[in-house]
């Protein structure tokens, strides 16, 4: 089956899926292949609970039904699918990448471009390249702005998304010390996140770069930018407002918006959103409104209280660079505070060095306990008699049932793979 078929087809569905547990009446069904499953053998299965075609790369299966096709490449056909529906759409495409703070970012641009457009964004974590195609063929045909997120741990992966989804503006969020494994070290994290940069510079397209960001400013000096900062020199000027809230608040033509975001790590996410707004015809109160009426519920610096204490919860994932930002935050709450982190993933030979500089961090900010979960960090070394180390989240949970803690505030940061967001609350 052809691409143009294919298409044809697909304008006719409007539904793809690639799990036959998800399986809805007329969809198209895509047989993906991974280290521990083969979707060609749930061909038929798809089709005999509605689906109206199946594709699949396994010549085998292409003659179990008149409505299972073959091409040479299931996850690249699916690919080319995407590339196409993104051009039939022929709308705004904001493509988003980063270290950190790239979900928030996206969820806060969203709120933002809402409160004006039909507005389409990635959902979950559906940002690596399975996940792009997919968020771009769920768009639907009346959307006015779409905001892709794209996801990488390697070289070449954000060039690849970049191409699926086109993207008329870029936003990097920073370029931090996450999946050095994967990328090289640090400088291939600039090299590999800014490919979007090259894809905006070969096509001539725009990015959105904040002005306080050096790496950024220079990344980006031939390329049409959109620039903002708490400076004169720049397009939109925000500028934080330092008043002790717990929450953040920022100042942009002359208007005070109050965030439900803590950290001011997130200043220049809430700044971003704002831009985008205001470059695409947004009044300033409408932005206003989508941001203070934004809260985390992911896991990303979201805030639970429990009787007295205030728990940040910010579980959803870690790397040095997020979670250095992190501490510093949590460093200047009020009252006494308490640490939970987990292990950072993904960090190659930088790992032993990495941990031992968070903990030599967390010591020096003194926190009145610093407990520590997981492999790599139990290999750390300290004489601080506040740190305490677990071999993982359920020997901590053991821990707190004869030791709750007594503190006024707690963090919970690690990566996801530690699953720390499955701390009962009501034990701490």
């Amino acid at each position: 089956m052809s691409i143009e078929e294919l298409f044809k087809q697909f304008l006719i569905s409007k539904e793809i899926t690639t799990d036959t547990r998800k399986i809805t009446k007329n969809c198209i069904f895509f047989a993906l292949k991974g280290e521990n499953f083969n979707g060609n053998t749930f061909a038929k299965a798809a089709i005999d609970q509605g689906a109206s075609i199946a594709i699949v790369d396994e010549k085998e299966f292409e003659n179990i039904s008149s409505n299972i096709f073959y091409v040479n490449n299931s996850l690249e056909t699916l690919q080319e699918l995407a590339r196409s529906y993104r051009n039939h759409l022929n709308i705004p495409f904001i493509g988003l990448t980063g270290s950190n703070g790239k979900t928030t970012t996206k969820e806060l641009i969203s709120v933002v471009l809402k409160e004006k457009f039909r507005t389409h964004f990635t959902y979950g974590n559906l940002n690596n390249h399975i996940g792009v195609p997919l968020t771009i063929l769920s768009i639907p045909e009346n959307t006015e702005i779409a905001v892709i997120e794209m996801g990488a741990n390697h070289q070449k992966e954000i060039e690849l998304l970049a191409s699926i989804s086109q993207p008329d503006y870029g936003y990097i969020t920073n370029f931090g010390k996450a999946h050095l494994e994967g990328f090289g070290g640090f400088e291939g994290v600039i090299k590999g996140k800014s490919e979007l940069y090259n894809f905006l510079r070969k096509n001539n397209k725009t990015a959105f770069v904040n002005f306080k960001d050096p790496i950024q400013v220079e990344k980006t000096n031939d390329i049409k930018r959109i620039t903002f900062s708490d400076e004169e020199n720049t397009d939109y000027k925000i500028e934080l407002i330092k008043n002790n809230q717990e929450f953040l608040s920022v100042s942009c033509l002359d208007q005070e918006i109050q965030s439900n975001l803590t950290g001011d790590y997130n200043f220049s996410n809430i700044s971003c959103a704002i831009t985008i707004g205001l470059h695409f015809g947004i009044k300033i109160d409408s932005i206003k409104h989508g941001i203070e009426n934004y809260y985390p519920t992911n896991n990303r610096s979201q805030i639970i209280k429990k009787d007295n204490i205030k728990i940040i919860m910010d579980a959803y994932n870690a790397n040095p660079s997020s979670m250095e930002v992190a501490l510093k935050n949590f460093s200047k709450f009020e009252g006494s505070k308490s640490i939970i982190i987990g292990d950072m993933f993904e960090l190659g030979e930088e790992s032993k060095k990495e941990h031992q500089k968070i903990l030599n961090l967390a010591e020096e900010l003194n926190f009145n306990k610093i407990f520590i979960l997981g492999k790599n960090f139990n290999e750390t070394i300290t004489n601080n008699k506040n740190v305490l180390k677990f071999d993982s989240r359920t020997d901590f949970e053991s821990f707190l049932l004869n030791n709750p803690l007594k503190t006024d505030n707690i963090l919970i940061k690690g990566s996801h793979g530690m699953r720390l967001d499955l701390i009962n609350i009501n034990q701490l």
